[in-house]
């Protein structure tokens, strides 16, 4: 190996190159040592090794010629060290490929083995090749040819078999229509088998149209009798026969004869006629429908009072419930499914007829127009009188008898409700009821036939257009919705002015703890108990119409008139008539005040919560729904009756939110009065005589005294110490009692506990601003101790049966303690406080750090 202008490349490594001889181009062959086999075909080793070539020794000459190979180094070496390096580093070059170039040559042999094995593999290969060809071509080919012939007659016989028998098939429905044809002129004939006629007309009707009037069925099916073409045949037919039926269905009809009407009636389908059938049907069933509602009507003439026409009404509609319920089945087993709804159609016609015929009658019979008048006009004196400012030199509003002009009685049936009878209203309002319950009856009927016969099962039951476009459905919503709004609107108003006329406060109430009480609690005035009774009944009849407009409608009269009537007159009552002002500056109202406007406190609470069962009543709770479904309970109070009074979809949800409406906004505007009235109680009633009660149980309570002084100035008094120290838990004990005993008796349970806690709190500041005098060392560390006997008794007395009443106090308690803490506690609730805990033991503080700091200056150092 030399040097010259690069590393000079072995003699041996030109056998590795790729030579650029070929074979011949039929049978390509490898030359051993003259072209490498792909890589894979090598031994790992020589695969991964790359190929020395002509583009090597160039690629080798580029890399010498860099700067940083060695030959570049050597040329550029200015130094012997340099030189030295660079030798070296060629030394190591030239070891480095003589290793290659050994490894080559080492692998030679198993490339040659592999190449000549292949070799002969592909020798082996083409001699295989070329006998399949000779297979191919000598073998195969003739069976191919047979194969595709075959396969075309198959065909070929495929073809010729579909249309022999597409013609076979319209050769044997050519031969059914002649059959049926000869069939249906035969039985019109002598025989008159109508049922047999339209057998075989509906037996023709099977045949394709095409057919029928298809030149091969022309040619065939005429005949001497019967020249005419298939078609013109029996068209001819129906026509006959449809005009047939008719006559007969209807002479059936006149007759009576159910079974004849019936066996007519199944044939109209047969001939193609079905609308016609079920028209002649359905004018048959309208005319029994009309004829029965007339005869009601005759029957009845001259006795219609109570409820006759609800009654009519109700029979109407089950009588067309009862054909559409019993005939149904029929009807679409031979006219086809969904046909009963054209016949429903029919009926329901008959019924706008026949129900606006009982619908007006009972209006002129009734005078409804008239009494609509009445009560639009009706001036509800009573009210208006009552809200207008009171004149003085009068004693307030008249209770029973109305202000109304020429009214001077107090006989409140002198004026008989100033020209409307309640009474005659109320049995209106419950005839219409009734009706309106009939007719929802009656449309949840038709809706769930006609969901089955047109919608899925799954889908929301709706009111059918059947109903919601028929003059009937308008007849109900003028004559019949329209009417029950406004006279439950005028009732109920009504019955608000009457039951405050009448109004009635209990017997026997007074303030006088040694006086017994004749009533029992509530004490509340009457007119709260005719008000939620009639308030109870309206709701309830409302949805026994089943009706969610009159249900919604009258919820919200009742909600509206709640509001303004009705609160508006017991706001006026606590106002003008029963405000507990002191006759005297400086002096305490009278009692019978008193005692009224508690009792108007009562009715306002007890009025939220009769209110609150009324719809809670009927809208149920979950254990009530269980219940009614197990005993099967379907009372319009209940949550099931509720809910089977309104299927339609949303009904049941919007009318339920309209009653928790109702509950939320009846309690919202009351409950607004009645904390202002519990506010009025407090501070013209209790705070008042709450103030002599502590100045009296502090009276001579002094805190600067030690423990030696107490006792000397108890034995002045002939007390021993126990006694004074009791002596202000006492005072407080007896004047507590005296003062909220005969409040607490009179009160609900609900009121009184508002009144405790306002009491309380304003007891709490007046005990903390007490507390607070002492600061600066005013109390000795004895007195101190006392001052949180006495107030903890304080407390004790207040919160007596009502424990929750202890919070408000909690300022005045945590000021006393921190006032009686030992140092070394003090000391350790500072430190605590310093390292930012708000809580000691558990404690909750509602002092702030100077508050405490301050309560640590009440007792003397």
């Amino acid at each position: 190996m030399s040097f010259s202008n690069g590393a000079a490349i072995p003699s041996s490594t030109k056998m590795l190159a790729p030579s650029s001889k070929t074979s011949s181009s039929s049978n390509r062959r490898i030359s051993i040592g003259n072209t490498l086999p792909s890589p894979t075909h090598l031994a790992p080793s020589m695969a991964a090794m790359p190929v020395a070539g002509p583009n090597s020794v160039a690629k080798s000459k580029k890399q010498d010629a860099d700067d940083n190979s060695p030959i570049a180094a050597l040329r550029d070496a200015s130094s012997p060290t340099e030189v030295r390096t660079a030798i070296q580093a060629l030394h190591a070059r030239e070891s480095a490929i003589t290793a290659r170039l050994t490894t080559l040559l080492t692998a030679q042999h198993d490339v040659s083995r592999s190449l000549v094995r292949l070799d002969n593999l592909r020798a082996g290969l083409g001699a295989q090749v070329i006998a399949a060809r000779g297979v191919g071509n000598a073998m195969l080919a003739g069976a191919a040819d047979t194969a595709a012939h075959l396969s075309g007659r198959v065909r070929a016989l495929d073809l010729e078999k579909r249309r022999v028998e597409d013609t076979l098939r319209v050769v044997e429905q050519v031969a059914e229509l002649k059959a049926c044809v000869a069939g249906v002129v035969g039985s019109m004939g002598a025989p008159q088998d109508w049922e047999a006629a339209a057998g075989y007309i509906a037996r023709a009707a099977r045949v394709p149209e095409d057919i029928v009037r298809g030149g091969f069925a022309a040619a065939v099916v005429p005949t001497v009798e019967v020249p005419d073409a298939p078609w013109v045949t029996l068209e001819a037919a129906r026509e006959s026969l449809c005009k047939l039926f008719l006559r007969e269905f209807e002479k059936a009809a006149a007759e009576g004869d159910g079974a004849r009407v019936t066996r007519f009636f199944k044939l109209f389908p047969l001939i193609g006629r079905g609308d016609a059938g079920l028209d002649v049907y359905g004018r048959y069933v309208c005319q029994g429908v009309a004829g029965r509602a007339r005869a009601m009507l005759k029957e009845a003439q001259g006795r219609k009072d109570g409820f006759f026409f609800a009654n009519a009404l109700t029979k109407l509609f089950e009588h067309i419930a009862e054909i559409v319920d019993g005939h149904g089945s029929v009807v679409e087993r031979h006219y086809g499914a969904g046909k009963m709804i054209k016949v429903i159609e029919k009926l329901q016609m008959e019924a706008d007829i026949q129900g606006g015929i009982i619908i007006d009658s009972w209006s002129d019979d009734r005078t409804v127009d008239r009494r609509l008048t009445d009560v639009k006009s009706y001036p509800f004196s009573f009210l208006v009188q009552s809200f207008l400012p009171q004149q003085r030199g009068f004693g307030g509003t008249p209770r029973v008898n109305s202000p109304a002009q020429g009214g001077g009685t107090n006989d409140p049936r002198s004026s008989e409700d100033e020209g409307v009878n309640m009474k005659e209203v109320d049995a209106l309002l419950n005839e219409i009821a009734v009706m309106l319950g009939k007719w929802s009856l009656y449309a949840r009927f038709l809706a769930g036939k006609c969901k089955e016969l047109e919608t899925p099962e799954d889908a929301p039951l709706t009111v059918p257009e059947v109903l919601t476009k028929s003059n009937l459905s308008r007849k109900v919503t003028g004559k019949l919705t329209t009417p029950y709004n406004v006279l439950t609107a005028f009732f109920f108003r009504r019955s608000v002015e009457k039951a405050f006329q009448i109004d009635e406060f209990p017997d026997g109430l007074t303030l006088n703890m040694n006086r017994t009480i004749g009533s029992n609690p509530p004490f509340i005035i009457s007119a709260i108990d005719d008000v939620m009774y009639i308030v109870n009944t309206l709701i309830l009849k409302s949805i026994s119409t089943a009706q969610r407009a009159v249900i919604e409608h009258v919820i919200h009269t009742i909600s509206s008139l709640l509001g303004n009537d009705f609160i508006k007159m017991v706001q006026r009552k606590m106002r003008d008539e029963y405000y507990p002002k002191p006759l005297v500056q400086g002096g305490f109202p009278p009692e019978d005040k008193i005692v009224g406007f508690i009792v108007l406190i009562n009715s306002l609470d007890t009025s939220i919560d009769y209110l609150g069962r009324i719809v809670s009543s009927i809208l149920g709770s979950s254990e009530q729904r269980e219940e009614n479904a197990g005993n099967g309970s379907t009372q319009p109070g209940s949550a099931s009756g509720l809910r089977d009074s309104l299927p339609f979809n949303n009904d049941l949800r919007d009318v339920t939110t309209r009653l928790q409406n109702l509950k939320t906004s009846f309690s919202s505007n009351t409950a607004e009065l009645l904390t202002e009235g519990l506010t009025v109680l407090f501070n013209q009633v209790i705070k008042p005589r709450l103030r002599p009660v502590l100045t009296d149980t502090f009276r001579d309570a002094d805190y600067a005294l030690t423990e030696d002084e107490l006792a000397e100035v108890a034995a002045q008094n002939d007390e021993t110490e126990d006694e004074a120290l009791e002596l202000v838990g006492r005072r407080f004990e007896h004047g507590w009692d005296t003062l909220m005993k005969p409040v607490a008796r009179l009160l609900t349970s609900h009121t009184f506990s508002t009144v405790l806690d306002l009491t309380a709190r304003y007891l709490a500041r007046v005990l903390e601003k007490r507390i607070w005098s002492y600061a600066g060392g005013r109390a000795s560390p004895y007195g101190a101790i006392r001052m949180e006997r006495d107030f903890s008794a304080v407390v004790g007395v207040v919160s007596r049966g009502h424990y929750a009443v202890r919070e408000v106090f909690g300022k005045t308690t945590q000021i006393l303690m921190v006032a009686n803490m030992e140092e070394e506690e003090w000391d350790e609730l500072v430190a605590d406080a310093g390292d930012g805990q708000d809580e000691d033991d558990g404690m909750l503080w509602v002092l702030t750090e100077d508050e405490r700091r301050k309560a640590r200056t009440i007792v003397q150092t």
